[in-house]
């Protein structure tokens, strides 16, 4: 899905700021499956703004540039509405801690544990981050309890896994290649 999307989604959610947008996907509903920068955010919304899908209303604030507050409009929420319908693509996987695992013969057996535990204990941050949002309440937002459930199940999983699987990579000491002397 394209930021542009994107973009226009949150704002089905109500008016924002490009920061607030940006929030969303730093520690917000969006910040545990997709990341967005500003760099991609801002030309996202002036181009939106362009096809009249968001308008943006500025405010005058002491000593600072003006708040810029942008929100959907009727073109928009339909565009947004026939994006959203069509099949998803694929999700890309973008791991460093896969990129390390491929590449394990270059750690030490002490390294690779610390790798593979440090992940584990990652996705157990992120199971109770879960949890928390779930206590402070998702009300009668199912889409949010679901997304929820479902980034909790993919965690617990991959726990599961490296569990059960780290000796597959970490019993072969022979394997580690000497890179320094």
């Amino acid at each position: 899905m394209d930021i542009r999307t994107l973009c226009l989604g949150v704002l089905t959610l109500g008016e924002s700021t490009g920061y607030e947008i940006k929030k969303m996907f730093e520690d917000g509903p969006f910040s545990h499956f997709y990341e967005a920068s500003f760099g991609s955010i801002y030309p996202a919304l002036n181009r939106l703004m362009s096809e009249d899908l968001v308008r943006c209303t500025q405010f005058a604030q002491d000593k600072r540039p003006d708040k810029k507050v942008y929100s959907i409009t009727p073109a928009g929420r339909t565009t947004f509405a026939g994006e959203i319908a069509k099949p998803p693509g694929r999700d890309r996987l973008r791991s460093e801690f896969l990129v390390a695992v491929t590449f394990s013969q270059f750690l030490t057996p002490d390294q690779l544990s610390r790798v593979i535990d440090d992940r584990i204990d990652l996705h157990r941050h992120n199971i109770a981050q879960f949890e928390d949002i779930a206590r402070g309440g998702c009300g009668d937002d199912r889409a949010r309890r679901f997304t929820l459930g479902y980034g909790e199940a993919l965690h617990r999983a991959a726990i599961d896994y490296l569990s059960a699987n780290r000796h597959l990579i970490e019993g072969d000491d022979t394997a580690t290649i000497k890179v320094a002397e």
